[in-house]
């Protein structure tokens, strides 16, 4: 998708859901979910932990169902070009543990990923599917955490 190519709708869209997800991470930090907690070390989220905190309290949704069945597909390395394949998980892998990775996955193709010859990347009707998913999973997410203003911004 060529960037004069995209609507002002899903450029909005990209937009939210960027802001959405940074807002998580940060409400991740602000809640003590770091993959180093030492004074000094670098403040960086760590999802794992959250999961890890979350996993038998969280009940799958309809979003978070939504989000399973698209299967989002993570980009690698190929030769002489790079392809997509399913993330793979373990048959008794939790439903947290698979919605974050799949949300993680949207983020990272649609920053990173596969800006040309992939045959779902094109697809702006997938692209707003799969951005309003992740969207809707982070707030419940964060309502689950208990991020309050830290994630929406109402102090």
């Amino acid at each position: 998708m060529r960037r004069d190519e995209i609507d002002q709708d899903l450029r909005a869209l990209a937009f939210d859901f960027f802001y959405w997800f940074s807002r998580f991470e940060f409400a991740l930090k602000e809640k003590r979910f770091l993959k180093n907690d030492a004074i000094g070390a670098r403040a960086e989220p760590d999802w794992d932990k959250f999961v890890s905190a979350y996993r038998a309290a969280y009940a799958l949704t309809p979003a978070g169902k939504a989000l399973l069945d698209e299967k989002p597909r993570r980009q690698i390395v190929g030769d002489p070009d790079h392809s997509f394949e399913d993330v793979p998980f373990s048959p008794n892998t939790a439903d947290l543990d698979r919605v974050v990775a799949y949300a993680k996955t949207v983020r990272n193709n649609l920053f990173h990923g596969g800006k040309h010859g992939h045959d779902q990347w094109d697809d702006t009707a997938r692209m707003r599917r799969l951005l309003g998913l992740v969207i809707t999973v982070l707030a419940e997410l964060a309502a689950l955490g208990e991020f309050g203003g830290d994630y929406d911004r109402t102090y």
